[in-house]
């Protein structure tokens, strides 16, 4: 493992100073009734992400030979971009390659900061082959996303910032990807303050970081599938697996529901838009996925980069994990004013119907009765009960 020291995170403060933002911290939030929830809102960061720290710090630490010679990234998107910023901030060429399937708002974005993007088929872990190539190839030198002591200190001084600003915190709640990110701020703030809980939060779809803790050695998952696809990463770096194992109180992990979930509980209360690896630390302290229970604690919201047609998905998704839109399915007699008795019994019960499916030729009912399926908009899942023992005290067989 590569050396950092605190100072190095310190001197990425400094030359961060009038580059990146300081957003200040949001809060107290009601994302968790029984703990303090502050929300650090890096999805406010320039190019719409914390990775603009590191990428940048990185590349003004280069000689001006690496300069000349240009740079080369890999990402999934959000590094993308603060790789091409830093460059061309810099006056130094960059090409970025990025998977093929990485949100086209994503894309274009990297492009109009100055970059020449390469597209990669597969996941970022195909994009990062393809970087090594294009290194070997035409000398560029290589900014890692994640994997890299300069730029995990540079991603560190977001622990700066949250001691400076809050210095009574509890706990810190970080998204989890390759690691760069959970390395920085949980060495600074381990170093400063190491009474201090820091804890990590990986999709589901994607536990590289989880299994290698838990195995002792890293670990290489064979596919990745998360609607956080900005930590959908196969394998940890050897620099950050080291730092989390040594500084990183616990990660766990949280699904692709909960994390939609947050993420609408972020429009609705905050009025932020975080992307799916942005969402997933507040999806940690929703569903109580860390014992914060009494704490004053810190999410750090790591990106807000989401693809609009990718929010409309998710958002759809969340409000079926917070009970606010469900799908009820019932068999009735085919006779004129069933339908209508149905929708009284929902109307009278405060629930809006948004689409019904009638069925006449199911085969899991009698000849003289028929399957409805309703989507109906709801206002939480104990409403969802009542209207379902609504409709079963008005006499319709409701399916569990």
């Amino acid at each position: 493992m590569a050396e950092l020291t605190i100072s190095e995170v310190y001197k990425a403060a400094e030359v961060l100073q009038n580059v990146a933002r300081h957003p200040k911290l949001i809060g107290v939030t009601k994302l968790n009734p029984e703990a303090q929830v502050y929300l650090k809102p890096e999805n406010l960061q320039y190019t719409g992400s914390f990775k603009l720290r590191g990428a940048y710090y990185k590349i003004s630490q280069l000689s001006p030979e690496e300069k000349e010679r240009g740079v080369v990234a890999c990402s999934a998107g959000n590094h993308a971009q603060g790789v091409a910023l830093g460059a061309t901030h810099n006056g130094i060429k960059s090409i970025i390659c990025l998977p093929a399937g990485a949100p086209l708002s994503k894309i274009e974005a990297t492009k109009a900061l100055g970059a020449e993007v390469c597209l990669v088929p597969g996941v970022y872990d195909d994009a990062y082959r393809k970087a090594l190539e294009l290194q070997q190839e035409k000398g560029y030198t290589l900014v890692h996303p994640f994997d890299d002591p300069l730029v995990i200190a540079g991603q560190g001084t977001i622990g700066l910032e949250i001691i400076q600003d809050m210095p009574d915190v509890d706990a810190v709640i970080v998204p989890v990807g390759g690691g760069g990110l959970i390395s920085g701020v949980a060495f600074a703030i381990k170093t400063i303050k190491p009474n201090v809980k820091v804890y990590g939060v990986q999709a589901e779809g994607a536990p590289s970081m989880v299994q290698s803790l838990a195995e002792g050695s890293r670990v290489t998952l064979s596919e990745v599938s998360t609607i956080a696809d900005g930590i959908a990463v196969k394998e940890p770096g050897i620099n950050t697996y080291e730092l989390c194992r040594k500084y990183v109180d616990e990660i766990v992990t949280v699904s692709d529901d909960e994390v939609a979930a947050a993420i609408l509980t972020l429009i609705e209360q905050q009025k932020l838009v975080a992307e799916g690896a942005g969402a997933v630390s507040v999806a940690a302290a929703m569903f109580n996925k860390v014992p914060i229970k009494g704490k004053k604690v810190v999410c750090i919201v790591s990106g807000g980069n989401i693809d609009v047609t990718s929010l409309n998905r998710v958002i759809t998704r969340g409000l079926v994990k917070n009970g606010r839109d469900c799908t009820i399915s019932l068999t009735m007699s085919d006779k004129p004013g069933q339908l209508s008795k149905v929708c009284s019994v929902v109307g009278n019960l405060g629930a809006n119907i948004l689409s019904v499916e009638h069925k006449r030729n199911s085969t899991n009912t009698q000849i003289s009765g028929c399957k409805l399926h309703m989507e109906v908009e709801t206002l939480n899942h104990e409403h969802i009960l009542l209207i379902k023992q609504g409709l079963r005290d008005a006499g319709f067989t409701v399916d569990d």
